[in-house]
């Protein structure tokens, strides 16, 4: 196994600049998940770490090695695609062998490795089946076995969920996960859907545009978004931005509500809240009129503008609610469910 270190990691078509000075360190057997909406440089960035892409500019080094300069198939890396990338004419025991072969491992060898890797994914019965009989879950499996075998320093994954209906996603991302901590391989899965992130990762890089946004752990990210960028992207539903007036310890909001903050900031601001940080109180400052109910059974949805303005409003209550279209709801927000973002860079601003 191995780490995987990033150092200024730039990617350019021409005079076109896709990636931007990218770091980041991937301590051994930690499971990264790299995430943004599509055409962010996310899977540039894994293919660059396969050696798919060429490096305009600075390092990867996967362990102690810089392998900017070598063929994939020296970087003892094991990459698993959106699309299975399965041969058609091949058994999915010649599929998952096919690699071991190339590298001339005795048969016994293969063998043991194909049998191994089966039985894990729980494909033993389906050995000797051609890739069009299975499921595209089935197919999925074939294909991370195939990379199982290979006992690679470091999985690749590149939106390999995709191409599954949404049941089947859940659980496969729960054997993935799984897998990864039963194997101890150092891991980096590509994906623009960030509750897949939230669930899988150690760690998530969020990407936005070819630059990193953050880079920490699910609940770093939940709880303390860097950007209004990060805050928007993860969480479901969306987190709430409310234009505000930072008054040094309280925030006016159109409408003329007021809230307690920690901020000593003045100035106009955004204000971040999540749905689920909105608490129903009688007396609160935030008044939500109605437009939209979703009820989830769990809990209630209620999408609508904040009373007296045109600023659209989400909060999630739970349970099944008896609420009309129309209605006003008034709501407030402990001091620590509120996040600041200067209104210009949209950086977040501390207290």
């Amino acid at each position: 196994m191995a780490s995987i270190t990033l150092e200024n990691l730039t990617k350019s078509y021409g005079e076109t600049e896709v990636l931007h000075h990218v770091d980041g360190h991937i301590e051994d057997g930690e499971f990264i998940v790299v995430v943004g909406p599509s055409g962010c440089g996310k899977s540039t960035l894994l293919r660059m770490i396969a050696g798919l892409e060429t490096i305009t500019s600075g390092v990867v080094r996967i362990g102690e090695r810089v392998v900017n300069n070598l063929e994939p198939a020296q970087r003892d890396i094991a990459m698993v695609f959106q699309n299975y990338a399965l041969y058609p004419h091949m058994s999915v025991r010649e599929n998952m062998a096919y690699g071991l072969k190339i590298r001339r491992l005795p048969k016994s060898e293969i063998d043991r490795r194909v049998r191994e890797a089966a039985e894990i994914l729980e494909i033993g019965d389906y050995l000797d089946r051609k890739p069009r009989q299975l499921s595209g879950g089935q197919r999925q499996r074939v294909a991370m076995g195939r990379a199982i075998v290979r006992d690679p320093q470091v999985f690749l994954f590149d939106e390999p969920l995709s191409n599954l209906d949404a049941k089947l996603r859940v659980q496969m991302r729960l054997e993935i996960r799984k897998l990864q901590r039963r194997l101890g391989v150092t891991s980096i899965f590509v994906t623009h859907d960030q509750v897949e992130a939230m669930t899988l990762g150690d760690r998530l890089m969020v990407l936005n545009a070819g630059y990193v946004e953050q880079f920490g752990t699910p609940i770093e990210l939940y709880s303390r978004p860097a950007s209004l960028f990060v805050a928007g992207f993860i969480g479901s539903p969306a987190m709430n931005f409310l234009p505000a007036q930072a008054e040094g310890g309280r925030l006016r909001l159109e409408g003329g509500a007021t809230l307690a903050c920690d901020t000593a900031s003045r100035g106009p601001v955004t204000l971040g809240i999540r749905p689920e940080h909105l608490v129903a109180d009688p007396d609160g400052p935030i008044v939500l009129r109605v437009d939209v109910l979703e009820q989830l059974g769990a809990n209630t949805l209620v999408h609508g503008t904040l009373a007296g303005t045109r600023t659209e409003l989400t909060a999630s209550l739970d349970g099944v609610r008896q609420i009309a279209t129309g209605d006003e709801i008034a709501f407030t927000a402990a001091g620590e469910a509120l996040h600041i973002f200067d209104r210009d860079s949209g950086k977040r601003l501390e207290g």
